[in-house]
């Protein structure tokens, strides 16, 4: 693995948000990730990236609680939360926006975003307003249900109800799974304005041009270990990593 990278620009002395320490998960008996160990920044956008079945998704799912690590210690903001429930870090500020989206197909646009408003806990998310700002499609499809939307609303539309409900770390799980290339520009720039909103990200991604457009540094994940870890100008110059970990 290559040493670790410098802070990102603008990002110098930024603290530790997220700080996964030798995180050992489990399917059963099936060992996913093994002594798994990143950290995020504070204002930062993280790329997790490697192949189908490596533990990219089940990184997120310990982080933030929906399968929890057997060992190991992820702390948010200096808190060990290594074993608080989904419930417990979602009031804490961290959300996961899952590859399945998980929006409410029979209920409208509108409805989804209230939703989420109502069952967040406490206040500082984004309003109506801000969404409807920053997703002026969803504003357009407001009345429509989940179901009669395209799949880049929908991914729009699980990302602000994130949004709404105070975040202050979002993990996105594929984002621009099966979207179409014009769309996959959309969901690079909606990430980028989050970020600009001082919202840090981790995202897990196939797409490795898409990750690097956006992230500020990178680890490569294989077999449930860190293989890499560095910027996205680093990663693009190592041909090893790249071809033996994501068949680039």
């Amino acid at each position: 693995m290559t040493a670790p990278a410098t802070a990102p620009a603008g990002a110098t002395g930024a603290e530790t948000i997220l700080r996964v320490a030798g995180v050992d998960t489990y399917y059963g008996d099936s060992h996913i990730l093994k002594g798994l160990s990143l950290e995020v920044r504070r204002g930062e956008t993280v790329a997790l990236l490697g192949r189908n079945g490596v533990g990219k998704t089940t990184t997120l799912k310990s982080i933030v609680g929906w399968v929890p690590a057997r060992s190991g210690t992820i702390e948010f903001e200096g808190r060990n939360i290594t074993a608080n429930g989904m419930m417990a870090n979602a009031r804490l500020g961290i959300s996961l926006v899952p590859e399945e989206r998980r929006i409410f197909t029979n209920l409208s646009v509108f409805e989804n975003i209230k939703l989420a408003q109502v069952t967040a806990r406490g206040s500082g998310g984004w309003s109506l307003q801000d969404v409807y700002d920053h997703f002026p499609r969803l504003k357009e499809r407001a009345k429509n249900k989940g179901d009669e939307i395209s799949g880049g609303e929908k991914q729009m539309l699980a990302i602000a109800r994130a949004l709404v409900q105070n975040t202050r770390l979002l993990l996105l799980d594929e984002p621009t799974e099966g979207l179409a290339p014009l769309i996959v520009r959309e969901v690079e720039a909606i990430v980028r304005e989050i970020k600009a909103k001082g919202i840090t990200i981790l995202l897990v991604e196939q797409n490795f041009y898409s990750a690097l457009a956006v992230a500020d540094r990178c680890y490569v994940i294989d077999q449930g270990t860190i293989k890499f870890e560095g910027t996205p100008a680093e990663l693009r110059a190592n041909t090893e990593v790249l071809a033996k970990y994501l068949h680039v």
